[in-house]
């Protein structure tokens, strides 16, 4: 019996991780200066409000404050250091693995850090994996000691255990929808052989939907009165004209160049 309480605290965890992160990054995107338009965005793949690459962060998160007892360093101070340097690697380690998921197997770019320094592949960077460390302290030193009562109180309550229950069949149903969708992305994608940038996709459905006066739902994103592959056969068009502008661009800066070079030579 023990067992199932641990487990319905597991899911707790999750549960809370999806949606505090599904609001911290609706926030975060609201007042991201990419976000010239200001608009309120629904981030993710899912419809509802919740994150899972948050969730499973804040399990990890609690996993190792819990297990802060098997790192056998004496100074307190650097004991904690090594567990806040520890769970910044290791959701940064969660990070790469769901990018490198969505990329690989459904062609599909969540987010996208490639103007940051050192980033690897747009997928992880050092300037992110410093704000995991953040949240990681947060969560240490403001949270957990807060909360180990708490949750096993609520773990032996059956109503609790009724709304968790609640959060995953609708968590289940928006899974089943929302690969249904990316399944339709990933097959235009993979005709293509090109990787759908996400965020990029919805907003290119919410210009879309605003040019052709059409109603445009926060929460789901891709649903519109023009078949979605209109929407990705428009955006790819785009995409290759951006590209192609892109090439012209780089060709016109090399002639310049060598246009200076010359200069300079004859001089």
């Amino acid at each position: 019996m023990e067992i199932f309480y641990k487990f319905v605290i597991i899911a707790f965890i999750f549960a809370s991780g999806c949606i505090i992160g599904w609001g911290i990054e609706v926030i975060f995107r609201r007042f991201s200066p990419a976000n010239k338009e200001r608009v309120w965005i629904n981030p993710g793949f899912l419809t509802g409000p919740y994150l899972p690459l948050y969730g499973c962060g804040l399990t990890v998160l609690y996993l190792l404050a819990s297990a802060e007892q098997y790192i056998h360093i004496e100074n307190a101070a650097v004991r904690k250091t090594v567990l806040i340097i520890v769970m910044s690697a290791a959701m940064t380690l969660i990070e790469l693995i769901a990018g490198e998921i969505f990329i690989v197997r459904m062609r599909i770019k969540l987010w996208d850090y490639s103007d940051m320094r050192g980033n690897y592949k747009g997928i992880i960077c050092p300037l992110f994996s410093f704000f995991w460390a953040l949240l990681g302290a947060a969560y240490y030193f403001l949270i957990h000691p807060h909360i180990l009562s708490a949750l096993e109180w609520f773990s032996h309550n059956l109503l609790f255990s009724f709304c968790i229950g609640f959060f995953y069949g609708i968590f289940i149903i928006d899974l089943c929808y929302s690969f249904n969708v990316v399944g339709k992305i990933k097959k235009f994608a993979a005709e293509k052989e090109t990787v759908i940038k996400y965020e990029e996709f919805k907003k290119h459905i919410r210009r879309s939907a605003k040019e052709r006066r059409e109603k445009y739902s926060f929460m789901l994103a891709l649903a519109s009165q023009t078949p979605l592959s209109e929407h990705l056969k428009s955006y790819f068009e785009k995409l290759s004209e951006d590209e192609r502008f892109a090439k012209l661009n780089e060709m016109g800066e090399r002639v310049k160049e060598k246009i200076e070079e010359k200069k300079n030579e004859r001089k």
